[in-house]
């Protein structure tokens, strides 16, 4: 059984949807977000995947030399992104996960920036492309190490539970993640200790080419929650509704000290794994349109203008604020101008090693 207060089931056999197809309200319960809430909800869909469009143009330009694309998985991202308490709550998360921190409030210029290794990149050019972090949004660096993320997310959740601080920590990760050993260890671990944590799966069914069947023998990634004594939720990834409302029950009990959840969420990238990537090798035509048919945008937008609160002429005010707020990003991110080499010897020890001294001597002297 589940508390009263539980809206949904864990380890449901379908996923749990608030919005049909055709961006229907279906919920067992009423719909309590204003309208406010749920414009930005929109509003942050299409920015995220305006953005995802732009990286993906700029890595053709040759201004950055990889991209993850992230179309697709806005509902679960943004769903996400509304549910934590920004500034509050720690996030660890994955190398698609720009648009959620887009969402949350990270500058489209340092997204960008740190994108293309710029001067103004906070990551100072140390970490490859689509690895943002913030440490305004306790958002940990991501990690090209796929689920290495997830222990110190454990970590981090236990600390805050010894330390009673009401953090929650949100851990995000694709169905690859789940194949590693780290994602047992900190799932494990965070169950055994009642860790105040939420592990969102943003299950894209491919592990760059291996598809979700040849990676476990589960029937869901939720279903591995049994073992590490926790509640597995499924969950539409591109219902956004669906997405926010999971998440936020999962964090809230997490808050009041029920313990860790695993969130399930079927999402799918309309684009290639990486721009490294040919997935027209492994991935049918007619599969990928089949997903894209069930875009979480046109449903969302679907939903807003059945309740009277969008229009098309607010769809091209948004296209054309975002593209000049992204355009602008870029610019500016570009000015910076490229990461000064000599920052190479910063940001390491407080006291520079008499090594270091030495190196950065010999840099000044053959490049200054």
């Amino acid at each position: 059984m589940i508390a009263d207060s539980q809206r949904f089931e864990p380890f449901s056999e379908d996923p749990i949807r608030v919005l049909d197809d055709a961006g229907r309200w279906i919920a067992p319960f009423d719909l309590d977000l204003d309208d406010d809430t749920l414009q930005t909800m929109y509003r942050d869909l299409v920015a995220a995947r305006l953005l995802d469009e732009r990286l993906n143009r700029l890595q053709r330009q040759g201004k950055s030399s990889f991209n993850a694309p992230s179309s697709g998985h806005e509902g679960a991202q943004i769903g996400l992104a509304h549910a934590v308490r920004v500034g509050h709550d720690w996030l660890f998360p994955y190398y698609r996960d720009y648009g959620m921190l887009l969402a949350l409030g990270m500058p489209a210029t340092e997204i960008i920036a740190q994108t293309m290794a710029t001067a103004n990149d906070p990551a100072r050019g140390r970490q490859m492309p689509n690895h943002p972090g913030s440490t305004a949004l306790k958002a940990f660096t991501a990690a090209s190490a796929i689920a290495s993320h997830l222990p110190p997310a454990t970590g981090a959740a236990i600390a805050a539970k010894l330390r009673a601080t009401g953090e929650v920590i949100l851990a995000t990760f694709g169905d690859g993640a789940t194949s590693e050993g780290d994602f047992h260890a900190a799932l494990n671990f965070a169950g055994a200790q009642g860790a105040p944590a939420v592990f969102a799966c943003e299950n894209n069914r491919y592990a760059i080419s291996v598809e979700l069947g040849k990676q476990t023998g589960a029937e869901t990634i939720a279903a591995k929650a049994h073992a590490y004594g926790m509640p597995g939720y499924v969950v539409d990834g591109m219902d956004p509704l669906a997405s926010y409302y999971v998440a936020q029950e999962c964090i809230e009990r997490a808050r009041d000290g029920v313990g860790p959840s695993l969130i399930d969420m079927h999402v799918y990238r309309y684009g290639a794994h990486s721009s490294a990537d040919d997935d027209s090798r492994y991935r049918p035509a007619e599969e990928v349109a089949s997903w894209k048919a069930r875009d979480p945008i046109p449903r969302m937008r679907t939903f807003l203008e059945s309740r009277g609160l969008w229009s098309e002429a607010d769809e091209e005010a948004l296209h054309d604020e975002v593209a000049r707020r992204i355009g602008a990003a870029v610019k500016e991110a570009e000015a910076a101008g490229p990461v000064p080499s000599e920052w190479m010897f910063e940001d390491v020890f407080a006291e520079p090693t008499l090594q270091l001294r030495k190196q950065r001597e010999r840099h000044a002297r053959e490049h200054g």
